[in-house]
């Protein structure tokens, strides 16, 4: 039998995996090609390993996705920068595939190649291969070389240069709307590269014909390059060639064009300063909040807050609430939801006074809409409202719909109520607190939904945390170890969790005079489950308290526990156990 030539080894077994009909014997393959690079050596990759890889006709996409990942970090395999201009080929030819995936791949790991490479090699290797690619037959190499610009043009000659935009304007007028969709996303980069003489000239003529593109999928691309050229153009450009645009994008006859408008309005106002867009982007977004579509009022809705703070307070109660006292009764649950997720933002805009009267009446109509996500987003912003009115407006005018909605049908909303009591608690003070909220921070930790009692339980920790163990143990302490007999097994072991997070803020004295008898009488429960919570409880109370305290009460009812007949509570009960007895070991 013939000796198979050690060097040539790993590449013939190369050939061997990618001819396999098993497709993930070659995604392996081609994932180790590091490795066998590192084998080759650097010579023999560039001359056997990178020739084959051009030539490789593997019709998975997966492993064609794999290849132009790998290709992008073999640089240092082939020898270094000066012999990276070795990897375009195979590159180049991923960019013509089919699956758009691989494309986006071959071009990003061809980005990465060519902000490396020498300038040289970019003018005699990256920019030929570019022009092939805008040349090509099939559109796929056209849309592959709208990405590539950027790298190319920096390093090019003049006259290459010229030669370039000229090519990517006839890009942004070719037959096939998928190059044009390409031309259009990749614009903003391009620009970013192009000599400010230039700019004006042959990339805003390049932007006009993209806006008037008669595919919609064209036209919405171009919205997100008025943002970046609005950047790029002196802010007296911008007004005139960017500012008519984005009025005009606002009445397009496609609704996917008008959303992309309201998605984008903030950063173009950003892009044409505040005191152009209150004198004429204030009438196109007023045209968004009110349009026909839905999808275009949630963006536009979602923006409220952010558009107004380019806006005086004046202008904001003139043109904006009007539109937002509609928004809130919307036919749309998620144009409700949308806007009640940053409405409440618009309080320090507006003012105290403003606040009260325009914003108060939407919250309180948003806070009873039937929908629980509106409810919901109204809830977790409610403190923005209180640095502006002050707690006694807010208590007054919102506490009975808080209160109305910690008993909601939907549990999410129960919980969102639930994590904001504590804040509510520190606003309102004790008096109040005791009066309106305490029973239902009590009612909650019997509530039917596990999440709900488990937010009760810490709920009570961090209200024991904020009035101090004194008002515990008037208000809280009491009603929570009634609850210890309750019949229903699934509240007792809450209220086992309950006293557990309680005893470390209470201290040692209360935990043992009123915490740990409770827990020491839980533990003759006749259902395991609370018997073997009994044993984690007392396996956080024991740092807590005394080792007296440890040996002649703790101690007992562990070892006892650890002779139950339920596994899960003689499992408990030999880990809490063990654990005091390492503390003891520490602490002699």
């Amino acid at each position: 039998m013939a000796m198979i030539d050690e060097p040539l080894y790993p590449i013939a077994v190369l050939i061997d995996e990618l001819k396999n009909e098993d497709i993930q014997l070659r995604l392996n393959s081609i994932r180790k090609l590091c490795t066998i690079a590192s084998a080759l050596g650097e010579e023999r990759t560039r001359k056997e390993l990178i020739p084959f890889l051009s030539e490789n006709n593997d019709d998975d996409d997966e492993v064609l996705l794999a290849m132009a990942e790998e290709l992008g970090v073999f640089i240092p395999y082939v020898g270094g920068v000066e012999y990276a201009n070795v990897l375009l080929p195979p590159l180049e030819t991923l960019c013509i595939v089919e699956e758009t995936c691989v494309r986006d791949k071959a071009v990003d790991s061809l980005c990465r190649i060519g902000a490396q490479m020498r300038e040289q090699d970019l003018v005699e290797s990256f920019i030929p291969m570019l022009k092939r690619l805008t040349a090509g037959e099939w559109f796929t190499a056209r849309v592959s070389s709208c990405g590539l610009f950027h790298i190319a043009y920096p390093s090019a000659p003049e006259v290459v240069k010229t030669e370039l935009r000229i090519i990517y304007c006839q890009l942004c007028q070719d037959d096939m709307p998928m190059v044009r969709r390409s031309a259009a996303t990749n614009l903003g980069k391009f620009s970013a590269t192009v000599e400010a003489t230039h700019l004006k000239v042959d990339v805003m003529s390049m932007f006009n014909v993209l806006t008037q593109d008669d595919q919609d999928s064209v036209r919405l691309l171009a919205v997100e390059g008025c943002a970046a050229l609005g950047k790029l153009l002196e802010p007296q450009d911008c007004v005139a060639h960017i500012l008519p645009v984005i009025v005009s994008f606002s009445q397009d006859k496609s609704w996917r064009v008008r959303y992309m408008v309201a998605n984008q309005l903030y950063e173009l106002c950003e892009a044409v300063g505040p005191e152009p867009s209150r004198s004429d982007l204030v009438p196109a977004y007023v045209r968004l909040l009110r349009d026909n579509e839905a999808e275009v009022r949630i963006a536009a809705a979602g923006k409220v807050t952010k558009f107004c703070r380019i806006l005086n307070s004046e202008l904001a109660i003139q043109n904006i609430l009007p539109c937002v006292k509609e928004l809130s009764t919307d036919s749309s649950q998620h144009v409700r939801s949308a806007l009640a997720s940053v409405i409440m933002g618009m309080a320090p805009i507006l003012g105290k006074d403003a606040t009260i009267e325009k914003l108060l009446p939407i919250f309180l109509s948003l806070l009873k809409d039937e929908f629980p996500d509106v409810r919901l987003n109204i809830i977790s912003k409610l403190d923005q409202v209180n640095q502006v009115i002050g707690i006694d407006l807010l208590s007054q005018s919102l506490l009975p719909a808080i209160v109305e909605l910690a008993e909601d049908k939907h549990w999410r909303v129960r919980l969102a109520i639930i994590e904001y009591i504590p804040l509510l608690a520190s606003q309102l003070g004790v008096g109040f607190f005791d009066d309106k909220l305490g029973a239902l921070c009590m009612q909650w930790l019997k509530d039917k939904v596990y999440s709900i009692r488990e937010a009760a339980a810490n709920n009570v920790k961090r209200l024991a945390e904020e009035f101090g163990p004194e008002w515990a143990m008037q208000h809280i302490v009491p009603q929570v170890l009634d609850m210890i007999s309750d019949p229903q097994y699934l509240y007792r072991m809450t209220i086992l969790q309950a006293i557990s997070l309680l005893a470390p803020v209470l201290g040692k004295e209360i935990t043992c005079s009123m915490l740990l008898p409770v827990v020491i009488n839980a533990s003759k429960d006749r259902v395991p489950n609370i018997k073997f919570n009994v044993a984690k409880v007392l396996q956080s109370i024991i740092p807590i308290v005394d080792q007296s305290v440890v040996e002649k009460t703790i101690r007992p009812c562990l070892v006892e526990l650890s002779e139950d007949p339920d596994v899960d509570v003689r499992f408990f009960a030999t880990q809490a156990l063990q654990s005091s007895d390492q503390l003891t070991m520490m602490s002699s």
